[in-house]
């Protein structure tokens, strides 16, 4: 079987390629250029012409053939300003999500196809397996073709299933994991016995194949800077804000006791546009010149300056330039039409958790189709929001406005644009607790 390998120059795939050579395959490998510019990157100019030169030193080693394809048209229009657009909305995508599903697995697939492949391989820390009824045999889906299972990579530390949390039963046919079953140090360790010129090479780190960036100034290339208020928000808001209190209100109700009206309330992020800061005039000095300054507000505070609400995170703590506080700020909300960042103090803030999200129903996705709940169903499995997330127990839920995950612990930071995905057990009378296999996938609304 000719098999295809995404060759970066980094040690995983130096040795995903290794490993298919050493099985029999017949294996060639493909370079791909994403990206040019180098505006807000952090790592100099020429950092993929270094990988390049890696790949190819690493496929000589193998003794496979090695192409180059610039990618970086199709990059631009279904990555890059896709991600322009989700920031410019205060939304926070994941690029590398979206470069598996539209770039490795599709662009740079059809270009493997037109060479030959059968299949295409990358460096990825995860598995795929057949799905197989009682007696062995492989189960068909509603296409005709046989289904198969996602899960996760054996190293726990590593596990990258998360980046292929939309990829589709076509893609996924198509693909193989060969270090899936590996843990980081054993693909160390192959590498340097095979003396691969990868084998110490740092992984890359930043968004996929633009590198690592400073986010406002890349931002900057289509988002303008304007000037706006951070808003520190006081304990003492939670205790007025109809919102919160809703929260408190549902917070012992089952899945199946909640209304739709209810999820909801539940899944809707607070509001703070309602804390409003009134000036007052005094007179300052011996001369009593004439200033104004913010009235007192038991709700708030305005507590500095940023630079554009757009180029910031729920959750995020680096990078405000704010001070005296004994514990970090943490962003609970971003308002664009006001431009206005709000923040809250500690990782206890009562503004930073809450346990309910939805995903919309033209968002969601069901990596395996069979297992797709209908309206009215619910299902327990553990559930993440954001790569490396240690996973959750939740429910899902399927209403008519979409699909709900209700955890059954506050989570902090549930950011909408980012990606939620779910995992179930594979086997049905399996404890929740041994969930492994990734079934499906949702942009947090």
């Amino acid at each position: 079987m000719k098999v295809c390998i995404g060759l970066s120059g980094g040690v995983d795939s130096s040795v995903a390629a290794l490993l298919l050579k050493q099985a029999g395959y017949d294996v060639f490998a493909l370079f791909m250029q994403n990206w040019h510019d180098t505006a807000g990157t952090l790592h100099g100019d020429c950092e993929w012409e270094e990988d390049r030169f890696v790949a190819e030193m690493v496929a000589r080693k193998i003794g496979i053939p090695f192409y180059f394809v610039d990618l970086s048209k199709p990059y631009r229009a279904r990555v890059v300003d896709y991600m322009f657009a989700e920031y410019a909305k205060g939304r926070t995508p994941n690029p590398d999500v979206l470069c598996n599903r539209e770039i490795k697995f599709d662009a740079f697939w059809e270009c493997a196809r037109k060479l030959g492949a059968e299949m295409v391989a990358t460096g990825h820390y995860c598995r795929k397996e057949p799905v197989l009824d009682a007696s062995g045999k492989p189960v068909i889906g509603a296409d005709g073709k046989p289904l198969y299972r996602l899960l996760a990579g054996s190293d726990g530390n590593k596990d990258q299933s998360y980046f292929l949390c939309q990829l589709s039963q076509e893609q996924l046919s198509s693909a193989l994991f060969p270090i899936g079953e590996l843990e980081k140090p054993e693909v160390r360790r192959i590498a340097r016995e095979a003396d691969l010129p990868s084998a110490d090479k740092k992984d890359s780190q930043g968004i996929c194949f633009v590198g690592k960036v400073d986010l406002p100034t890349f931002l900057q290339q289509q988002l303008k800077s304007v000037k706006g208020n951070i808003v520190e928000v006081y304990d003492a808001y939670y205790a007025q804000n109809a919102r919160y209190l809703r929260y408190q209100e549902l917070d012992g109700k089952t899945p199946e006791q909640l209304t739709d009206e209810e999820l909801a309330d539940l899944s809707t992020p607070i509001d703070y546009g309602d804390i409003r800061f009134e000036t007052e005039t005094y007179r300052s000095g011996k001369k009593h010149i004439k200033k104004t300054r913010y009235k007192d507000n038991p709700f708030g505070k305005i507590v500095g300056e940023h630079e554009g609400a757009q180029f910031y995170t729920i959750g995020q703590r680096k990078g405000l330039g704010v001070g005296g506080h004994k514990d970090s700020l943490f962003i609970l909300a971003t308002d664009i039409p006001s431009n206005t960042i709000y923040v809250g103090e500690g990782q206890e803030h009562k503004g930073l958790s809450r346990r309910c999200l939805r995903i919309a129903p033209d968002e969601i996705h069901w990596v395996r189709p069979d297992l797709a709940l209908a309206v009215g169903q619910t299902r327990r499995v553990r559930a993440r929001i954001r790569y490396r997330q240690p996973l959750q127990d939740a429910t899902l839920i399927r209403r008519t406005g979409g699909l709900f995950i209700l955890f059954d612990e506050p989570q902090r930071g549930i950011t909408p644009g980012q990606f939620a995905v779910w995992y179930e057990p594979v086997a049905p009378d399996a404890p929740l607790s041994s969930a492994d296999e990734l079934t499906g996938s949702g942009v947090i609304a």
